[in-house]
């Protein structure tokens, strides 16, 4: 059944906005109150549950403890909810002949272009539409549930190298075919009729948009046994869930929960919306000071406190075994990984990650180590940008998966579990 919402979960989330919205809305079902960040905080007292959102791409969380958090501090699970996709750009229509209509797009974050390719795709995001007034107007989003474009590869025919590896242009091949002019009315306006007739709305109300690609095809699990999950965006919507699943799921504790879904971190985090922003530390600061008036109670929690930056680990691919470290290389369904870098990319060390560990064994729940092989770079994540702004302990981990950044990637139906389960344990 839990495997079961993670899948749901991943349906309805084909782009940020639509994760951070349903984020939102199983934080609502669960009692959490949403706060405007324009007004005070208020009385703030134990066991209220609050949340917070910003630019509709990212969520923040606080289940308020039972002991002030400058006393207890408070126990922070943070992942993000964007993952390497293509944007339509304005002005996105291309007209070919036949009739034939393709879409102008630009590369979001790093994604494995060939897997994109020969695949049912739609459109997901968000329309701005005139508002009440200039500075203020409103956000519709957008997801077409159906199979509405496909970017189709060349015929191995022109192109004999093909299974040789060919360097893909992002400007030339990258750009997907959505349908064919009918009518003459229809030049120029294909993609504009979609969203108004999606959002019942009429063309001249819409401002803007930040729309992107999405698969179409269903998240899933296969293998013998049903073992692996197979799915676009597990990096980093599983971690999202999990998260979430484990914040809804506890009662209150002596320290503060909280939970954050940040946004574009496949693009470096430099944003209001992304790890890098002083957004979550203005608003735990915030929550703070009102809880003991205060501004000391702010520099006592963080020392007291403890994060998890939850973000996706490489499985060991049983093709490529040279790729990996020979001594510490996660495999699917061996449990939570812990990541380590020298060079500081991860926020993880010997504290933290004996802290981790020690959580995993008291939930009962395997643990692993990843450290990249020392010939082959390695990505960044959350945990060291958020710290930069609020120095916390913490520890950067996630499930293993296999073609990370590709369009559809491979977990483990037991890693999200056992991940549940120490993200639980964590919040007790």
């Amino acid at each position: 059944m839990r495997v079961k919402r993670l899948l749901d979960f991943l349906d309805a989330s084909p782009v940020n906005f639509l994760a951070a919205q349903n984020i939102a809305t199983e934080l609502e079902k669960a009692g959490y109150r949403k706060l405007d960040p324009h007004e005070p905080i208020g009385n703030v007292k134990a066991g209220d549950r609050l949340y917070v959102t910003k630019n509709d791409s990212s969520v923040y969380a606080f289940h308020i403890g039972r002991k002030p958090m400058a006393e207890a501090g408070f126990r922070m699970i943070c992942a993000h909810c964007d993952s390497p996709t293509f944007r339509i750009k304005s002005n996105a229509e291309m007209l070919c002949e036949g009739g034939i209509v393709k879409l102008n797009t630009e590369v979001y974050g790093g994604p494995i272009m060939s897997t994109w390719f020969d695949r049912p795709l739609t459109i997901a995001g968000r329309v701005i539409v005139r508002g009440s007034d200039a500075l203020n107007p409103t956000t519709l989003l957008l997801h077409v549930k159906r199979p509405l474009l496909q970017i189709s590869n060349l015929a191995i025919h022109f192109n004999r190298q093909v299974n040789d590896g060919v360097k893909l242009s992002k400007q030339k091949d990258m750009l997907p075919i959505l349908g064919i002019i009918n009518d003459e009315l229809e030049k120029g306006n294909l993609l504009m009729n979609i969203i108004c007739g999606e959002l019942s709305i009429k063309p001249e109300e819409v401002l803007d948009f930040d729309l992107y690609l999405a698969d179409a095809t269903p998240a899933c699990t296969f293998g013998v046994h049903d073992e692996f999950l197979s799915s676009g965006r597990l990096d980093d919507l599983s971690m999202c869930f999990a998260g979430l699943e484990a914040m809804i799921d506890t009662d209150t504790a002596d320290a503060t929960k909280v939970l954050a879904i940040f946004d574009n971190e496949e693009t470096g985090s430099q944003t209001k919306q992304g790890a890098g922003s002083p957004f979550l530390a203005m608003m735990l600061q915030r929550i703070a000071q009102a809880q003991s008036g205060s501004a000391e109670a702010w520099y006592q929690a963080i020392e007291r406190a403890f994060m998890i930056s939850a973000d996706n680990a490489h499985a060991w691919h049983p093709n490529y075994s040279e790729k990996y470290d020979p001594t510490n290389h996660p495999v699917l369904g061996g449990g939570p990984v812990i990541k380590f870098n020298a060079a500081q990319k991860y926020a993880s060390d010997a504290v933290s990650a004996a802290v981790f560990a020690e959580i995993c064994r008291e939930a009962g729940v395997p643990c692993q180590r990843f450290v990249n092989h020392s010939d082959v770079a390695g990505g960044s994540t959350l945990g060291n940008i958020l710290a930069s702004s609020i120095p916390l302990r913490g520890v950067d981990m996630g499930n293993a998966i296999l073609a990370m950044h590709s369009c559809r990637e491979t977990g483990s139906v037991a890693d999200h579990l056992y991940t549940v389960k120490a993200f639980t344990q964590f919040f007790k």
